[in-house]
C-alpha cells in the first residue's frame, strides 16, 4: 500500500504509452478494452486511496528518496485523495460514453485521454508548486489535442483561443514561480508556508507580486471573472466525453487556490496573510452573476451547461474567499457534486442533440425524440441537482455554502446572489426542458432513429445517479469534507508534519 499514492499517476501514464505501441495502436477495439480496464482499475485505486488516508492518515510519497523540501514529493491527504477519486470516476464514465462513437472521430483519443487524467491526478497530488506547473502543462497539452478531436471549424476556432490564452497563462505561471523561488528559496508548499511569515519589506512585496501572479493563473484555470470568457465556447464545442472530463479542470484551479493561497498565504503568513481575499471576494460574486446571465441567455443545452460550470466556479470561489473550515468543507462537497453533475449534463446534452436531428440541442422546435422518457428523467435529475432543490446533492451543497457565511456583512452580499443564481438556473433549465421535451412539431419529416449505445447509457447513468447518492450518503461525505478542511487549516498537519515527520519510508 506504500505505493498507492503514485498509482493514479503511473497507471494512466503507462496505459497511454502502451496505447501508442503495437498491438494496441493497430485496433480500436483493443484500445477500448485496455482503456476501460485501466480506468476501472484507477477508479478502484482512487477509492482505495481515500480509505487508506482515512484509516492510516496523510501519506507522503518521496520520489528518489530526496527528503522534503529538496525533492519531489506527492501528498495524499483527505482533499487530494477525494478529488483523485472523483476525477477517476468521472473519467471512467466519460470513457464508457466515448465507446459509442466519439472515439472513432479521430486517432489517438485514448492515449490523449489517459495523459489528460494523469495530468489532473498529478495536479491534485503534488506537494510542490513547480510540479503543479508541470502537471498543468501535461493536462493542457493533452486538452489541446482532445479539443480538436474529430475536427471541425467550430472546434478549431475555440481551440485557438484556448491555446493562446493558456500559453500566456503558463508564461505568467513561470514568472510567478521564479519570483517566489527567489524570495523563499523553495517551492515545496509546506516549506513555503513555514518561511513566508519571515519575509519583510521589499522582499515581502516581491513575494506578494509572485502570489498575485499565481492567483491570476489559477483564476484563469478556474474561470474566474474576467478570465472566464474562454470557457463557454470551448466547452460547448468539445465532443461530449471531452467536455465531461473538462468539468473537473476548473476545479483544479479552485483546488490550487485553496492549496496555495489557503495554506501558504493563509492566516499564518505574516505581512502576506490573506492577500488574495480582497481580490477574490468581488470577482467571485461577479462570476456568479455573469454565469447566471450567461445561462439565461444560452441558446443551446451545451452552452447552458458550460455557463452553469462558470456559475459553480463562482460559488466555489466564494468559499475560498471566506477562508474558514466550514467554507472549505462546503467547497469540497459542492466541488464533488458540481463536477459529476456537469459531466453528466454534457453527456446528456449530446444524447439529446443526436435525437433531435438538425436542430441538435438548440432551444427551437424540432422532431420528437426517440427516447424522451429516459432522457427526460435524467434531465430532471440534473436540473434539480443544479438548481439546488431537495432531495438531491445540490440542495445540501448550497445549504452548506450558505451556512458557512458567518458575518452579517458577508451574508448581505452572498445570500441574495447565491439564491438569485439558483432562481436564474431554475428559469434557464425550465425553459430548456419545456422546449426540448414538450415543444415538438408533428409535421416535421421523421428522420432515422439514433440508437443509444450501451456505453453511452452507462456513462450518463453513472454520473447523474451520483447526485442522489451524494445526498443519501451526505453524512459520511460531509465528515470526509470536514477532515479535509481541518487538515488544510491546521498548520501542524499541513505544514510542520510534512516537513518534520515524513510519513513515507523509502522512495521511488
Amino acid at each position: 500500500m506504500q505505493h498507492l499514492s503514485i498509482l493514479p499517476i503511473l497507471l494512466p501514464l503507462f496505459t497511454g504509452a502502451l496505447l501508442l505501441l503495437p498491438p494496441f495502436s493497430k485496433t480500436l477495439q483493443r484500445q477500448r478494452v485496455l482503456s476501460i480496464v485501466s480506468m476501472l482499475l484507477q477508479v478502484i485505486v482512487g477509492f482505495a486511496l481515500v480509505l487508506w488516508v482515512q484509516t492510516e492518515g496523510i501519506t507522503q510519497y518521496i520520489l528518489g528518496n530526496w527528503r522534503p523540501p529538496f525533492g519531489i514529493v506527492l501528498v495524499a491527504d483527505p482533499m487530494s485523495s477525494i478529488m483523485v477519486a472523483v476525477t477517476n470516476f468521472l473519467a471512467f464514465s466519460a470513457l464508457c460514453y466515448a465507446t459509442g462513437s466519439h472515439d472513432k472521430a479521430g486517432g489517438y483519443f485514448y492515449p490523449l485521454f489517459m495523459f489528460q487524467v494523469m495530468g489532473i491526478n498529478g495536479a491534485f497530488l503534488t506537494g510542490d508548486v513547480f510540479n503543479l506547473f508541470v502537471f498543468f502543462e501535461v493536462l493542457l497539452i493533452a486538452s489541446y489535442a482532445l479539443l480538436v478531436h474529430g475536427g471541425g471549424k467550430q472546434k478549431t476556432q475555440a481551440t485557438i483561443h484556448y491555446v493562446v490564452l493558456n500559453l500566456a497563462g503558463s508564461s505568467v505561471f513561470l514568472f510567478g514561480l521564479g519570483i517566489l523561488y527567489g524570495t523563499l528559496g523553495t517551492l515545496n508548499i509546506a516549506d513555503m508556508a513555514q518561511k513566508v511569515s519571515e519575509l519583510e519589506g521589499s522582499v515581502a512585496i516581491l513575494a506578494k507580486i509572485g502570489a498575485l501572479l499565481l492567483l491570476a493563473v489559477f483564476g484563469l484555470k478556474s474561470a474566474m471573472l474576467p478570465l472566464h470568457f474562454w470557457l463557454p465556447k470551448t466547452y460547448s464545442s468539445a465532443s461530449a466525453p471531452v467536455a465531461a472530463i473538462f468539468a473537473v479542470m476548473t476545479k483544479v484551479g479552485i483546488y490550487s487556490i485553496l492549496r496555495i493561497h489557503g495554506v501558504v498565504f493563509g492566516d499564518e503568513a505574516g505581512e502576506l496573510a490573506n492577500i488574495a481575499q480582497s481580490w477574490i471576494w468581488p470577482l467571485a460574486l461577479l462570476t456568479i452573476t455573469v454565469g447566471t446571465i450567461g445561462a439565461l441567455a444560452s441558446p443551446s443545452l451545451k452552452l447552458l451547461t458550460a455557463n452553469l460550470v462558470v456559475l459553480s466556479a463562482g460559488t466555489l470561489l466564494v468559499c475560498t474567499a471566506i477562508q474558514s473550515e466550514a467554507a472549505t468543507s462546503a467547497a469540497l462537497y459542492y466541488m464533488v457534486h458540481s463536477t459529476l453533475v456537469a459531466g453528466g449534463m454534457f453527456l446528456l446534452a449530446d444524447m439529446i442533440s443526436r435525437q433531435r436531428g438538425k436542430a441538435e440541442d438548440r432551444f427551437v422546435v424540432a422532431k420528437k425524440m426517440d427516447n424522451p422518457v429516459f432522457l427526460g428523467i435524467f434531465f430532471a435529475i440534473a436540473a434539480i441537482a443544479v438548481i439546488g432543490m431537495p432531495p438531491f446533492s445540490g440542495f445540501i451543497g448550497k445549504v452548506m455554502v450558505l451556512q458557512s457565511v458567518q458575518s452579517a456583512a458577508e451574508q448581505i452580499w452572498v445570500w441574495p446572489i447565491l439564491l438569485l443564481s439558483s432562481l436564474g438556473a431554475l428559469i434557464a433549465l425550465s425553459r430548456a426542458g419545456t422546449t426540448l421535451f414538450w415543444r415538438y412539431s408533428a409535421g416535421k419529416q421523421p428522420e432515422a432513429a439514433q440508437p443509444i449505445h450501451l456505453g453511452e447509457w452507462l456513462g450518463v447513468v453513472l454520473l447523474l445517479s451520483a447526485s442522489p447518492l451524494l445526498a443519501l450518503f451526505a453524512g459520511p461525505l460531509s465528515e470526509l469534507a470536514n477532515d479535509a478542511a481541518a487538515f488544510l487549516h491546521d498548520p501542524r498537519l499541513s505544514v510542520e508534519a510534512l516537513l518534520t515527520s515524513p510519513l513515507a519510508e523509502g522512495g521511488f
